[in-house]
């Protein structure tokens, strides 16, 4: 069985800095595109960034500038570093990863169970 699993949440100070972590395991041959979306209380789950496998990323305006987005092949893991936080950026973490279990080049979406920043003023 293939899962995602988030760490690095917590709480943090506006102006200050988190690095979220999520690493895919199981047999996996490979992954696309990997990415993380945040839920805030109350609203739609909406795109933060997303990185192709070959390294290409893209972000929401809201972010651009302040998170980046990277990922270690190896490890299959991808990698959000948040700086400049703002009390704005409080959310749900989830991390989403396009990955092939089959060896067939098929891409199963699996999303990982979340984990929540909290950014206080």
């Amino acid at each position: 069985q293939v899962r995602l699993v988030e760490s690095g949440g917590g709480l943090v100070q506006a102006g200050g800095s988190l690095r979220l972590s999520c690493a895919a395991s199981g047999s996996i041959f490979s992954i696309n595109a990997m990415g993380w979306y945040l839920q805030a209380p109350g609203k739609q789950r909406d795109l933060v960034a997303t990185i192709t496998s070959g390294g290409s990323t893209n972000y929401a305006d809201s972010v651009k500038g302040r998170f980046t987005i990277s990922r270690d092949n190896d490890k299959n893991t991808v990698y959000l570093q948040m700086n400049s936080l703002k009390p704005e950026d409080t959310a749900v973490y989830y991390c989403n990863a396009d990955l092939d279990v089959t060896g067939t080049r098929r891409y199963l979406e699996v999303w990982g169970q979340g984990t929540l920043v909290t950014v206080s003023s």
